[in-house]
């Protein structure tokens, strides 16, 4: 009975581990929205995958299943928001 059980939970993990993985691109534009600040997107969002600056300009790029969302910010206002999938 012990090692059914063993057996069962091995199977389940992958399972588990996959529904943790990252947000579709919709996902994330949808929990963002309200994001004004860098500080609201953060609290929203996450640190995100990759951090980009340009003088005053930031882009904060998340990963998701489906490509990525690419977030520009202007001093601490989120400005404009790109999204993308794999095709």
């Amino acid at each position: 009975m012990i090692r059914f059980a063993r057996y069962a939970l091995l199977l389940m993990l992958p399972l588990a581990l996959a529904a943790c993985g990252p947000d579709s691109s919709e996902e994330v534009i949808k929990k963002a929205e309200k994001a004004g600040t860098k500080t609201e997107l953060e609290k929203a969002l996450g640190r995100p995958t990759d951090i980009s600056k340009l003088g005053p300009l930031e882009q904060w790029t998340y990963k998701t299943k489906d490509g990525q969302v690419t977030f520009t910010i202007t001093g601490d206002k989120v400005a404009l928001t790109t999204g993308g999938t794999k095709k």
